[in-house]
């Protein structure tokens, strides 16, 4: 019976994300990590392997409950490009706000850790790769939409992408530093006004 494991995997690893959130990869210590898991640093390695590999599993899990979730805004049927990119934008911003979780954005925060150098290769792969993808989406968009090339706007895809994307890293700073959603949302209608969609 020693050898059986007696926590739950999802929250421990649930627990370790908001550890990283809240703290960045070097941050976030062993012991502050265990002891948000509820485990020992033996089962820690045992189950999730070292922090760089919990780390992965972290960031996995907030690209997949966290992130990806909002794209689905930007595929809604009969609705027009100007309120899917709003509707995205806002989905967005509104989990940065939220009191839920670390305020912000984990993959921003995490990615401003790179040109330290403290951050491990494979974890600086996974969260650029992240990044573009966020922008990928968004140029896809602006690129195949028919309002979107309607408005001449697929010409200029991949700096609105940038553009959108850039707001919502500085939303994340703003939402982080305690700055309200009804606040935030203003800087939502400046950005697509800039953009042309308002």
């Amino acid at each position: 019976m020693s050898g059986k494991r007696t926590f739950d995997d999802e929250k421990a690893l649930e627990s370790a994300m908001g550890v990283f959130w809240k703290k960045g990869y070097a941050g976030a210590s062993l012991a502050a990590l265990t002891q948000s898991m509820g485990i020992n640093k033996p089962s820690m390695y045992r189950t999730f392997g070292n922090k760089e590999a919990l780390f992965i599993k972290a960031t996995q899990r907030y690209i997949e409950k966290n992130a990806q979730p909002h794209f689905v805004h930007l595929q809604q049927e009969g609705i027009p490009l100007a309120q899917r990119i709003k509707n995205y934008m806002t989905s967005v911003v509104s989990e940065q706000c939220t009191a839920e979780d670390p305020k912000g954005c984990f993959i921003f925060l995490c990615q401003g850790e790179i040109a330290s150098g403290d951050m491990p290769e494979l974890p600086s792969n996974l969260l650029n790769q992240a990044s573009q993808k966020i922008q990928d989406a968004l140029v896809d968009i602006f690129t195949d939409d028919p309002q979107a090339i309607k408005l001449g706007l697929n010409t200029r895809a991949e700096s609105i992408a940038l553009c959108i994307a850039t707001t919502l890293r500085g939303t994340a700073s703003m939402a982080r530093a305690g700055v309200p959603l009804s606040e935030l949302k203003t800087v939502i209608e400046h950005s697509l006004r800039g953009i042309g969609l308002s």
